[in-house]
């Protein structure tokens, strides 16, 4: 693992440290600038990380070895989204409000279209590396991962692709959605439905 790697490996205590900070701020001086500093901590540094690192460091789709003497890009930018899975209840509050949580997904690289409805227990692990349609039905505990890792005999190779979902798609309750995937427009997951690396559903006739 090289340096870089490491450094960033670090972000999640960094980050965990940072919000700890805040809420004792908050505890000892409550008023609107512990609540703003509070808030930037959980939400904004993760991101605006991301996206500095992104700029430097871009992730390119395909295959690649994880574990290959130079820096895998994806790496460091799933260490700044790790937090948003150990605390799912971050990005579940977001969902609460209409279009905050479309909204959250687009600063981290989504495109995301309009009238998309997110249930509290939707996973995504991936934040950029998503696009959805207009009118999107997310059902419960519906989860996309755009990455897999696999153990091959040259060593661990990490397959990243985007996943798209297009217009008026319904994703029944418990869907999962693997790389690469790939769901027409007006289709229908049933629920509990498991999508495989590059498959493509399209809409019944």
């Amino acid at each position: 693992m090289t340096l870089r790697a490491r450094l960033f490996g670090l972000f999640p205590l960094l980050w965990l440290a940072g919000s700890g900070a805040c809420v004792l701020y908050l505890a000892s001086a409550p008023g609107v600038v512990s609540v703003l500093a509070l808030l930037a901590v959980l939400y904004l540094v993760p991101v605006a990380t991301y996206r500095l690192h992104d700029a430097f460091w871009p992730l390119v789709e395909g295959s690649s070895r994880i574990d290959a003497p130079g820096y895998a890009p994806w790496w460091g930018g799933h260490q700044c989204q790790l937090m948003y899975s150990a605390f799912p209840a971050l990005e579940a509050a977001l969902r609460l409000v209409p279009g905050l949580y479309s909204g959250w997904l687009r600063l981290w690289g989504s495109r995301v279209g309009r009238g998309v409805y997110w249930t509290p227990l939707v996973e995504i692990t991936d934040r950029s590396l998503l696009e959805v349609g207009d009118g999107v039905v997310f059902g419960h505990r519906v989860a996309c991962y755009a990455h897999l890792v696999k153990r091959r005999d040259v060593g661990l190779v990490l397959y990243v692709r985007r996943i798209r979902i297009g217009d008026g798609v319904l994703l029944g309750a418990g869907s999962r959605l693997g790389p690469g995937v790939c769901i027409e427009d007006g289709a229908v997951l049933p629920v509990q439905t498991d999508v495989g690396v590059g498959r493509r559903i399209r809409r019944p006739p």
